[in-house]
């Protein structure tokens, strides 16, 4: 039994060496050659070259807003061989060729320096400080610091111009990560020079195509569709991680603002590979490839004529009295079925120069008090509150609280419905709906005692329709206006009639559209669809739906007569043509404006709002107008000058007739 056991346990270990034999021989045999390329793989040079074209960006008819120009580069891969004498030579036969204007940086000339005379800077340590490292009371970094530290102007006076060009151009060599390709120039290489260098073969050293924006309409939306860093700035530092994470080098080009930012992840190109081989030459591994392209809901011919009639109004509006500090306005034109933006402009009159810069950024950060045009939202309140009865009568008259003047309309506009109420803009018949809101009935010089609870009410259906908060719109840093803290009885009421919250002008877009889309909020886009290279679309911009507020059709249906009555011979006729079936809503707000730059807002001002869409019942457009501070108090004169309408009527016009 014994001697069985002892012949099963040889058997074994004679098995195991059998086994590790196949194995050793299998490795070293058999898989020798897909272990041999392996390692051949792994020691082959291969390069990425530093940037390749973007997508274009295109408005809704094709026409190209960004496109690509080609620059010649001279770029530079270290290899993981290259002593720093080495690269010193590298970057003395590049001084030979090239010829740059650069700004001398003392630290870049004195690390030159240290390594072209080692013998002369090892000297500038005592024989002191050289023990205390082999002590450990000193790190060999700090001896190199203590030499840079020594290395006087004196001895730099020995380097000439053209070895002061070579230091800067090895600082760029051995600027980033070790294995990225460095940009050594990159501006106005000309052919001399771009011929030289790919004929020279340096080591490393190669000539490249760097792609530069280029906009072949100009200034025309330019900081709405964004900008790219440059290849000296690379990843912005403070996304410098998510973007390494996705397999960027820090000297990568990327959008860095607006539309650039918002759709990197589409328009960035693929980078064009190569095999170094032995005799320095290159092998293409992989082609570069352009970006997908951005196609926007923008039709830029539109943007041009509106921003054409806006100058025209603006200019001639400040010929009127009481503008002094009327200077912008903007106008924003989208498609309320899928929450597409067609035209997007904001202009700001120098009044010294009589120029106009954009100010289109402005529309999604910088808000106003709207005024009336709020008040679809606040009969929304009503009606889902039961507050309001459709078609019950009321005359109306002003409203007197407590320690609060007489809260009135701007005329007494006689006997109203819930539908002429919004014809007429009635402030007496939003203000009686906001008191009833807090479960009381209206008596003169009444406390309503306000709370917290009463604002949110409001701002709750607010926001379903896109007031105070954010819109969602495909750009970074989408602001929201000022949320009023404060609850006191008569701000109730002014928040019912826009006068107490500040909305931003893309925040009016979003709140129309909804009233056009009887109640669904949609997401707000300039993209209408990316596409690849054979113009397959990728991405669809389809009307995402945020949210739907829940009011039955039939109060939908109420508050589109009254805003088609605003138009139709109430308070905003001749805004827009009657045969084009608008409905729509104006709006005057009180505001403030800081005369002197002091921080302070010293003025009250007038601010104009207009919002509308058209036809009615097949909406193709919607449009948003806002003039701010249109008018002040100076004690003379109440007048208010009806810019907002001008430049209304005009772009409904060319909005109907010419698109």
């Amino acid at each position: 039994m014994r001697r069985t056991k002892k012949i099963i346990a040889y058997a074994l270990v004679i098995g195991i060496f059998v086994i590790a034999g196949i194995k050793i021989y299998s490795l070293n045999t058999v898989n020798r050659n897909y272990y041999t390329k392996l390692l051949s793989a792994k020691q082959e040079k291969i390069i990425t070259l530093a940037s390749a074209p973007r997508g274009r960006i295109l408005d809704r008819n094709g026409n190209i807003l960004v496109d690509n120009i080609g620059v010649k580069t001279i770029v530079y891969k270290k290899n993981v061989d290259t002593k720093p004498k080495d690269e010193i030579t590298i970057a003395r036969r590049l001084a030979d060729i090239l010829s740059m204007e650069y700004i001398e940086k003392i630290n870049e000339v004195k690390e030159y320096y240290l390594i072209l005379n080692q013998d002369k800077t090892d000297k500038l340590v005592t024989k002191e400080e050289y023990e205390k490292v082999q002590n450990r009371k000193l790190k060999t970094s700090d001896l190199k610091k203590l030499k840079l530290q020594r290395i006087t102007e004196e001895m730099l006076n020995e380097l000439d111009t053209k070895e002061r060009l070579a230091a800067h151009i090895y600082a760029l060599m051995n600027k980033g990560y070790k294995y990225e390709v460095k940009t050594i120039k990159d501006e106005n290489v000309t052919e001399e020079e771009y011929a030289q260098v790919v004929e020279s073969n340096i080591q490393g050293v190669t000539g490249s195509i760097t792609w530069e924006r280029t906009y072949p309409y100009g200034s025309v939306l330019k900081n709405i569709l964004g900008s790219v860093s440059s290849s000296k700035t690379g990843i912005p530092s403070e996304v410098k991680d998510e973007y390494l994470k996705k397999g960027y080098s820090l000297n990568d080009r990327v959008g860095i603002s607006y539309l650039e930012k918002e759709y990197e992840e589409y328009l960035k190109g693929q980078k064009a590979t190569y095999k170094v081989n032995s005799d320095n030459t290159l092998t293409l591994l992989t082609p570069e490839k352009r970006g997908n392209d951005l196609v926007l809901a923008i039709d830029i011919n539109m943007q041009m004529d509106i921003e054409k009639i806006m100058e025209e109004k603006i200019l001639a509006g400040k010929k009127l009295p009481n503008t002094e500090y009327y200077n912008h306005a903007y106008v924003i034109v989208s498609n309320p079925i899928d929450g597409s933006i067609i035209a997007f402009a904001g202009k700001r009159l120098d009044a010294n120069t009589e120029e106009f810069s954009d100010i289109n950024e402005n529309i999604i950060t910088s808000a106003y008090t709207v005024g009336s045009v709020v008040k679809g939202a606040s009969q929304t309140v009503g009606y889902k509150n039961n507050l309001i009865i459709p078609d019950g009568k009321v005359v109306d008259s002003c409203v007197k609280l407590h320690f609060v003047p007489e809260k009135c309309s701007f005329k007494r506009l006689g006997v109203l419905t819930d539908i002429t109420a919004l014809k007429w803009s009635s402030n007496y018949y939003q203000f009686l709906t906001a008191i009833k809101s807090t479960g009381k009935a209206y008596h003169y010089n009444m406390d309503l005692n306000v709370t917290g609870a009463d604002f949110k009410r409001y701002r709750d259906i607010f926001a379903q329709y896109g007031l105070g908060v954010k819109t969602e719109i495909d750009l970074p840093n989408e602001q929201i206006g000022l949320i009023g803290s404060k609850v006191a009885d008569d701000l109730l009421l002014n928040l019912a009639i826009g006068q107490y919250d500040t909305y931003t002008p893309i925040e009016l877009v979003q709140y129309i559209n909804t009233i056009a889309n009887n109640g669904q909020r949609k997401k707000l886009s300039l993209m209408q669809k990316v596409v690849d290279e054979n113009g397959k679309a990728i991405l669809e911009n389809k009307g995402q739906i945020l949210n739907e507020i829940d009011l039955d059709a039939y109060y939908f249906a109420r508050i589109k007569e009254g805003f088609r009555q605003v138009i139709d011979g109430g308070t905003g006729r001749g805004y827009t043509d009657l045969k084009w079936n608008p409905a729509g809503k104006t709006g005057t707000s009180e505001s403030f404006y800081d005369s002197d730059n002091d921080g302070v807002a010293d003025v009250k001002t007038i601010t104009m709002s207009y919002a509308m869409f058209a036809p009615l019942d097949n909406p193709k457009y919607s449009l948003v107008v806002i003039s701010p501070n249109v008018s002040h108090e100076n004690g003379k004169t109440e007048y208010t000058a009806y810019i907002n309408k001008h430049i209304s009527t005009e772009v409904s016009k060319i909005l109907f007739e010419n698109y």
